[in-house]
């Protein structure tokens, strides 16, 4: 996953993030019904636990983001448990109320 997205080539300031950070970021939100900004905190103790020094979105950053993002974010209906695995190869859902498929970041 690419964290950092590659120069734009475009005039102005380059993202700080790329579009997967953003959507990893909102589809955590989405998963777990948090707020933005829990969400970011969250995102920060993820990558703190895993041992990633990355930074993460800010609320304003996501906010403005998340309208522009071509992503379709899921929706979580139901619940009961849910198990998130994440791995190199995105993040999937199972259990009551599981995305269908993989969100991949």
């Amino acid at each position: 996953m690419v964290w950092v997205p590659p120069p734009s080539g475009k005039r102005g300031r380059q993202q700080s993030y790329s579009d997967a950070a953003i959507q990893a970021c909102l589809t955590l939100k989405v998963l777990f019904g948090l707020p933005l900004r829990q969400a970011t905190g969250f995102v920060q103790s993820l990558l703190q636990l895993i041992g990633l020094d990355w930074a993460v979105p800010d609320f304003s950053t996501l906010c403005r983001r998340q309208r522009t993002l071509n992503a379709s974010l899921p929706y979580r209906g139901g619940t009961g448990p849910l198990n998130l695995l994440i791995d190199s190869t995105g993040i999937k859902a199972e259990g009551e109320g599981a995305l269908s498929g993989s969100c991949h970041a």
